[in-house]
């Protein structure tokens, strides 16, 4: 849900409260949501946490959110969980490390 949404349909003084919480003013709070202001990283994900999740990283930064914040993405997750799982498994077939001692 975007922003705007949010606040039209939130009960009264949300508007009111969610600005005191990010340090901004009901105005600019206000140009955030109707994008005539800009939301920083920081206040995303602030105001994500503060709406538990209803409005979402990201709607706030629709253009540029998977560069952000990569992990996100599902496609990304999927990638480097892919990516990884083979750097993880133990070699197959490799004979034991020879310490240096020898066998009497």
């Amino acid at each position: 849900m975007d922003l705007k949404t949010y606040l039209a349909t939130a009960e009264r003084g949300t508007a009111t409260r969610l600005a005191a919480f990010l340090h901004v003013s009901p105005s600019y709070l206000s140009q955030m949501a109707h994008g005539t202001a800009p939301i920083s990283e920081k206040r995303c994900v602030a105001i994500e946490k503060w709406t538990q999740g209803d409005v979402r990283r990201q709607d706030l930064r629709p253009v540029d959110w998977r560069e952000i914040w990569p992990e996100l993405d599902p496609d990304f997750v999927a990638t480097k969980r892919l990516a990884s799982s083979d750097d993880t498994q133990p070699p197959v077939g490799r004979p034991p490390l020879d310490c240096g001692e020898s066998s009497k």
